[in-house]
């Protein structure tokens, strides 16, 4: 392992060079080639992650947890509800004290305006890795598997056309996270994206204006639409996912009038006739299936969404493998 990846804390993708994400994706499939060949992986003997959760999960827990076992060592699940924060303690000592017991800690803190300040916090103080497993402003465990799934059904990345689009839900207030890391991470392998939301559930300017950015210095494009057939519309990649009005809401309620006014914004199947004949469905799940999605969408010949979530334990296991090597 090059001494670039020991030790890094693993926040946002943004903070790693695309030659940096390409060797992790290199990392991720060989794993995912020696898991499929049951082939033993014993990069991390008995190291020890904390995994600290402020919110529930599914697959970022256990691609966390069954990861690091698969590289022989041991994950700790921490329910935050149960640990001395819920009577006040600080990021900094947290920190100090896990990052004295073990070889990483990971983190997901989704709340507005908290959860990255947290992870900051963690890591100016940890002596171990500190990574990110969703924060208010992004996802760079679900990016790196969205980018590898992408990879891994498409020839060339190279103008492909990507729709990051906003879909009606009433599940919970989601965070900005994932189609920010989105938008953020793929016009720098020189996609065509579109990012389409209804009015209202704007992404922060900051966002907008670097993904602009990194798609002029990589040879892809960026654009916004109001107009959900438009990002439909001969669409290679389709993302039709829902996130909360934070930017312009900070309330904490999930259904109000904005939210029941864009009921349309479906993924349907009419919808997917107006992108590619060969389109592939993406999204992070949970899906709130029969209101992002149809059941016949998700479950359909174009969905490639369990192949997305599988990539999720090899991205995790590589993220590891890299950064809590050779303590």
């Amino acid at each position: 392992m090059e001494p670039l990846f020991k030790g890094r804390h693993f926040i946002t993708l943004e903070e790693w060079t695309k030659a940096e994400i390409d060797k992790l994706l290199e990392v991720s499939k060989e794993l995912k080639r020696k898991f499929l060949n049951n082939e033993p992986t014993p990069y991390l003997t008995n190291k020890t992650a904390f995994l600290m959760f402020f919110e529930q999960s599914t697959r970022t827990r256990n691609s966390m947890e069954a990861g690091l076992a698969h590289l022989g060592g041991h994950a700790t699940f921490l329910d935050t509800s149960m640990m001395q924060i819920s009577h006040g303690e600080s990021a900094k000592d947290t920190a100090v004290i896990l990052s004295s017991y073990g070889h990483g800690i990971a983190c997901r803190n989704c709340f507005w305006e908290v959860g990255n300040k947290y992870l900051r916090e963690m890591a100016a103080y940890s002596t171990v890795p500190i990574m990110n497993l969703q924060c208010d402003l992004y996802h760079p465990m679900q990016g790196l598997a969205d980018l590898m799934t992408i990879q891994e059904v498409t020839h060339s990345t190279k103008n492909l056309k990507v729709s990051i689009i906003w879909a009606y839900a009433k599940s919970h207030k989601k965070p900005i996270s994932v189609p920010l890391t989105q938008i953020l991470l793929f016009p720098r392998y020189a996609m065509d994206v579109t990012l389409a939301y209804p009015k209202g559930y704007d992404l922060p300017n900051w966002a907008i204006e670097k993904a602009k950015e990194n798609a002029r210095a990589n040879g892809g494009s960026f654009r916004i639409t109001n107009d959900m057939e438009e990002a439909f519309r001969n669409a290679d990649i389709v993302i039709p996912k829902n996130w909360g009005s934070w930017v312009n809401n900070q309330s904490t309620l999930v259904i109000d009038d904005l939210l029941e006014s864009y009921k349309s914004w479906k993924c349907t199947e009419e919808m997917m006739k107006l992108a590619s004949p060969n389109v592939y469905y993406m999204h992070a799940l949970p899906a709130d299936r029969g209101n992002e999605v149809e059941d016949s969408v998700i479950d359909g010949p174009h969905s490639i969404v369990y192949q997305e979530a599988e990539n999720r334990l090899h991205t995790a296991k590589a993220v590891m493998t890299m950064t809590m090597g050779n303590k």
